[in-house]
């Protein structure tokens, strides 16, 4: 007897603290700040570690990689250093295929798990999630930051909002120079900006970051997701009933009604949902998931976590909020991954996507030549009888230093190149045109095109040498 009526104390105070400070909550619609409560579960510690991925950009510039930054996108010099690699604006198609890839890999995530990446990656969740983090350590639980919103300014709540504020700022600053730091040498940045010598375009960009960081994360916030962000809006379109979202079980759930204190639970009527707006409450959106999929739906899967916990309080199984595709909440078949058109669309453009750009980075040459016959005229009849072509070598150098190159050809017998005998400089990330003459002996040609092979090599007998071939034509009179 002493055993039951532990029990139904035991369930007595857990009703009261679920359904503690949740009794007016509703969607909001921009008109009051939503200060979600913040819960401890699976989701949540997935959630920090997916976010703690943004760590790279703010520190990944620190990364070096011989005498400059490992990944540094040289926008004034048109180079985009990747550790070995260097790109150059010839080779921008890797990045439309790199862009192809991510906007797919977008649209399939979508279609198979709904808006993963707005409730784990986004920039914008991430960061209004480390804001709110804050805010509750300096000001307290949903209830005390609701009081002291209302509150008269005194000085504990200027001192409190002040620093809060503060730490806004900094974290918006430090974004904004990260970003910066990618495209203007990091190291040097930061060197620039304690003595006061950072570049007016750099300083523009740090404070539009800075400000805009401090007002989406900060201000904001969920009305960001709701109003600014066009992935909500077509969301509807990538998803469909066999994705699996974020989904509240309504047949197990409904209906819905609060429990009551001593019942038993076999005299219950009511379904397993209680009705403790718990699943609104941790909700950084504020919607409610228990109305279907929204456009503010995030599927940060907080709600789960939150619903779980009461679940375990209340010694009901949990999973009434769970990730579920609609199919599978009405108990239909499940179609398996293989037999979803979508899927196999999605994975052969993105392995075609891949596939290019693994082509692209392996068959970057250092050097490269490009030839341009002169076609006018096509050729000249010289006194001694020779057959001369003119031609219009441009070398683009890839290499993050100058480089010498001598240029040779080969092709008819008797060929000989003339302004090839002194090597040329051929400047870094720049593309260097030469002007060469060939001459070859009238008898020596039986056709009117015959191939010829400019070559170029880069001097230097204490470097790693690199060279670079290309094909063209030697044009003489018709035979």
């Amino acid at each position: 007897m002493m055993s039951s009526n532990t029990d139904s104390s035991s369930t007595d105070k857990a009703l009261d603290d679920i359904y503690e400070d949740y009794e007016h909550w509703e969607l909001n619609t921009g008109d009051e700040t939503i200060h979600a409560k913040r819960i401890s579960g699976f989701w949540r510690n997935i959630k920090w570690l997916t976010g703690s991925l943004w760590i790279l950009y703010f520190l990944g510039y620190f990364i070096r990689w011989g005498d400059r930054q490992a990944v540094f996108f040289d926008i004034g010099n048109r180079q985009f250093h990747i550790f070995n690699f260097t790109i150059l604006p010839q080779d921008f198609w890797m990045l439309s295929l790199l862009l192809l890839f991510f906007a797919l890999l977008l649209a399939a995530s979508t279609a198979l798990f709904g808006r993963v990446y707005c409730g784990f990656f986004c920039f914008q969740t991430i960061w209004t999630d480390v804001y709110t983090w804050i805010e509750e350590k300096l000001e307290g639980n949903p209830a005390k930051r609701r009081k002291l919103d209302k509150a008269k300014m005194d000085f504990t709540k200027f001192r409190v909002k002040f620093i809060k504020h503060t730490l806004w700022l900094i974290i918006g600053f430090v974004t904004g120079v990260s970003f910066v730091a990618w495209f203007y040498d990091g190291i040097q940045l930061w060197k620039d900006i304690f003595t006061f010598q950072v570049g007016s375009t750099a300083a523009i960009t740090i404070a539009m970051f800075t400000v805009g960081t401090y007002v989406l994360a900060g201000f904001l916030r969920e009305q960001t997701c709701f109003w600014l962000c066009p992935y909500a809006r077509i969301q509807s379109v990538m998803i469909d009933a066999t994705s699996a979202v974020v989904t509240y079980d309504f047949h197990r759930g409904e209906p819905r009604g609060r429990v009551k204190k001593g019942q038993p639970e076999a005299e219950r009527t009511t379904g397993d949902c209680v009705d403790c707006k718990q699943c609104i409450a941790v909700c950084p959106t504020g919607v409610d998931i228990r109305h279907g999929s929204q456009e503010g739906c995030i599927n940060c899967a907080l709600c789960i976590d939150a619903c779980d916990a009461v679940m375990e309080k209340l010694n009901r199984p949990t999973g009434l909020i769970r990730y579920e595709s609609l199919d599978e909440i009405d108990g239909k078949e499940v179609r398996p991954l293989l037999k979803r058109p979508r899927v196999w669309i999605y994975s052969a453009i993105m392995t075609l996507a891949l596939a290019g750009i693994a082509y692209g980075l392996s068959t970057i040459d250092a050097i490269e030549l490009k030839v341009l016959h002169d076609r006018q005229p096509l050729f000249v009849l010289q006194s001694d009888g020779a057959i001369q072509n003119k031609y219009m070598l441009k070398i683009l150098n890839k290499i993050d230093r100058d480089v010498s190159v001598n240029i040779s050809a080969t092709g008819p017998d008797g060929l000989k190149i003339i302004g090839a005998d002194k090597p040329v400089k051929a400047r870094h990330g720049n593309i260097t045109p030469h002007t060469v003459f060939v001459r070859v002996p009238s008898e020596n040609l039986n056709a009117e095109t015959m191939p010829i092979v400019f070559h170029i090599v880069t001097t230097g007998s204490g470097e790693e040498q690199f060279s670079s071939d290309r094909e063209s034509v030697f044009i003489g009179p018709r035979r």
